[in-house]
């Protein structure tokens, strides 16, 4: 397995949607970046917010996309192409509505599961879908007809607590994952309750 080189956190830009659903994935790079004392800073050349930082032993890029989530795979194959990055280097995280809010899940390949930003990126990065992700459960409004509204929406208390929780084990377990230790990344976070 190769070395995850980059966090990638898929959502929207601007104050309209920074508190929304869909901004779950940008809402982790943003705390890895609180926590490692780094600042995410306009990079045109990558179309996003940038920052280089050391985590669980390696040197690790990090970038929230600064187009729209239908647009994200623009700055993920912008990124890649200057540093020489592979797909199977990538770890995207992203909001998905398969797990209830408080749940998350690392996970490598797979399809795009009708997420924008992922079906996107996967076709920006020539079809390839060995990146790694990890979905931040957002639980699912009960009907297909309500999901674009649903995402584009801010969650309530009792929800934004659960996701803030479930982000708070994603960055216990970001170290392990990126030093290559997936199994007892997974572990860990897949057991927790």
């Amino acid at each position: 397995m190769s070395q995850v080189m980059a966090l990638i956190g898929l959502g929207n830009p601007g104050p309209k949607y920074a508190a929304t659903r869909h901004n779950a994935g940008a809402w982790l790079v943003d705390a890895v970046a609180r926590d490692m004392h780094t600042e995410l800073r306009p990079e045109k050349k990558f179309f996003g917010l940038h920052a280089k930082t050391r985590l669980g032993g390696v040197e690790l890029h990090l970038l929230n996309p600064t187009t729209f989530m239908n647009r994200s795979g623009a700055s993920v194959a912008a990124l890649c192409q200057f540093f020489k990055l592979s797909p199977d280097q990538l770890l995207v995280a992203h909001d998905e509505l398969d797990l209830p809010a408080g749940q998350a899940r690392y996970k490598t390949g797979g399809g795009h599961g009708g997420h924008n930003g992922l079906r996107d990126t996967v076709s920006a990065l020539g079809n390839r879908k060995d990146f790694h992700r990890l979905r931040i459960g957002i639980g699912h409004p009960g009907d297909a007809n309500r999901v674009v509204n649903y995402v584009l929406n801010r969650p309530g208390k009792t929800e934004q607590s659960a996701i803030d929780t479930a982000l708070d084990a994603c960055l216990t377990t970001l170290p392990l994952a990126v030093g290559g230790d997936w199994a007892q990344a997974m572990n860990r976070l897949h057991s927790l309750k």
